[in-house]
């Protein structure tokens, strides 16, 4: 389990300015509910350039949440050029740090902020959820050139790291290589980037029987519910998680996808990188 500052906890427990602005005049949206993190910027700006107000609707971990809620406390009373300056770095620094896994959520403010501000003064942006640019890792729908501007103002050395920021690499893993050709192309360096997987401590039985049933109830059954679905852990043995699919999900077709790409993935990402999904027919 990952060692959360006060102020991410804060953040993540008591937001500040959440919502919507109904007569906001920048309006972005990044990421993406499928790829697990969302959020939907906006903004309210005068006739001298001030942030007089923004406000945020997201949808993921507490650190994205956190994030994005020092993003507008950062952000309010500024000028926009002076927001624009603001980088991933500052908002992680805002909150105290965010472990490495992690920075992502600090990237995905700063992506918003920066696409609000180009659709405030009329520049074309794309519909995508990220910047312009080819794509790189098409399961999070992460581009080129985020992966170039996030190495560069991060100084990252690794695909961990790229990964860590931006989630590129982090499932099929086919964009590794190409992630591997940028670093080195960014380091003036041939050879192939670091890959060295980021150690945890073991959890104990207990542990992650607590973090599967959270993760469950806080993260994924959500998602199913929105769609008429439920879940059910039925038993959590070592690191084989037995559960039973409800609601809507009983007769779906595409069950087995539910399980591997939404609960099984949101389990390894939250509890532990082994676990194994496992269903229960009723």
């Amino acid at each position: 389990m990952w060692d959360y500052t006060d102020k991410v906890k804060q953040l993540y427990m008591n937001p500040k300015n959440v919502g919507r602005i109904d007569d906001a005049n920048a309006v972005a949206e990044v990421g993406s509910i499928v790829c697990g993190d969302a959020l939907k910027l906006y903004l309210k700006i005068d006739d001298k350039n001030i942030i007089r107000d923004a406000k945020f609707e997201t949808f993921g971990c507490g650190s994205a949440i956190a994030s994005s809620s020092a993003l507008t406390e950062m952000i309010i009373g500024k000028t926009v050029e002076e927001a624009e300056k603001i980088t991933n770095r500052d908002i992680a620094d805002y909150l105290g740090g965010l472990p490495e896994e992690k920075m992502h959520c600090s990237v995905m403010g700063n992506e918003a902020l920066e696409k609000a501000i180009k659709v405030w003064r009329g520049e074309k942006v794309t519909d995508h959820a990220d910047v312009e640019g080819e794509i790189v890792c098409h399961c999070f729908g992460v581009t080129e050139n985020l992966i170039r501007d996030v190495i560069r103002e991060n100084n990252l050395k690794t695909v961990e790291q790229v990964t860590n920021y931006t989630k590129a690499g982090g499932a099929c893993g086919s964009c590794i290589p190409k992630i591997e050709d940028i670093l080195n192309e960014m380091a003036g360096e041939a050879g192939t980037a670091e890959k060295k997987p980021a150690e945890r401590k073991p959890l104990t039985n207990i542990k992650r029987m607590q973090l599967v049933e959270e993760t469950i109830a806080n993260i994924i059954r959500p998602m199913l519910q929105k769609d008429g679905g439920d879940i059910e852990l039925i038993d959590v043995d070592g690191r084989n998680v037995h559960v039973g699919l409800r609601g809507q999900c009983v007769n779906c077709r595409v069950s087995d996808v539910t399980l591997k790409n939404l609960v099984e993935a949101k389990l390894r990402e939250f509890v532990e990188e082994d676990i194994t999904v496992l269903e229960v027919k009723p």
